[in-house]
């Protein structure tokens, strides 16, 4: 079935603001799904020089198709360098090489602080996670981090039951308290619903923008904390002509990225 070419989901504006957020030339750590499709939009418009890592080891990845993993054997030709774990989170994240991580998570606070670990109570929660994989390191040590979230009180927490990967911790200078380094921290959290920035001087998640088809009142009433609303707060942008037909030509001619909306991202 062809696709309108000026139509699009939810899940395809989210990568979208995922990919404004990286300019030409960052270096940028990136999973699966969202951080790929964001990560490549930018490369193919407006980024031409940024490159992309995957924690596995490869580095400037051109895959065919959307990888399904990061050890996705699609992602090896035609790459600059196929490494390994230490090379990625060692020679670049440690090192202070990365600008940009692409996380996510369980739970997401008002700090931009993430659970993966467990929900309740760490000795008996109601649920144990997967834990941090390289979350914990990218959320610590690249110089920015986005995060891809869904916008309800399950998803985002004034407090995450279990801190997996730092944010702004509890507030300004927390980071660096901790010995993390200086100018470092999240960037935004793109929802379904909005995109939250971040105030560098009290480290909280602010509303900045809302999607198509949701309102200022229905981003509030959906945030567990008082969210904060910026002087300007607009409509995000909707996908460009060029993002979409990236999009639908180049990187998801088979539509896969529409998972997402049976996820829950719409």
């Amino acid at each position: 079935m062809t696709r309108n070419s000026n139509a699009y989901i939810k899940p395809e504006l989210m990568a979208c603001c995922g990919a404004r957020e990286i300019k030409d030339n960052n270096v940028v750590i990136v999973g699966t799904g969202f951080p790929a499709m964001s990560a490549n939009i930018a490369k193919h418009t407006h980024a031409p020089n940024c490159i992309l890592m995957q924690e596995s080891g490869v580095v400037d990845a051109r895959p065919k198709r959307p990888a399904l993993s990061v050890g996705d054997p699609c992602l090896n030709p035609g790459a600059a360098m196929v490494g390994n774990l230490l090379d990625i989170m060692g020679m670049f994240l440690q090192a202070g090489w990365v600008d940009i991580g692409f996380l996510s998570g369980s739970q997401v606070d008002k700090f931009g602080n993430i659970n993966t670990t467990c929900i309740g109570n760490y000795e008996n929660p109601k649920s144990r996670l997967p834990g941090s994989g390289g979350a914990n390191p990218i959320g610590a040590l690249a110089k920015k981090t986005l995060i891809i979230a869904l916008h309800d009180k399950k998803h985002l927490a004034e407090k995450v039951d279990f801190m997996t990967t730092p944010g702004y911790i509890d507030g300004p200078g927390a980071r660096e308290r901790w010995g993390l380094p200086a100018d470092t921290g999240p960037e935004c959290i793109i929802t379904n619903k909005a995109v939250l920035k971040f105030d560098k001087e009290t480290g909280e998640a602010f509303l900045e923008s809302c999607h198509p088809g949701s309102t200022v009142e229905e981003v509030l009433e959906n945030t567990p904390w008082e969210l904060k609303v910026s002087g300007d707060v607009h409509e995000t942008e909707p996908p460009t002509e060029e993002e979409l037909r990236v999009l639908h030509e180049i990187l998801d001619p088979h539509h896969m990225i529409a998972i997402y909306e049976k996820r829950g991202y719409i």
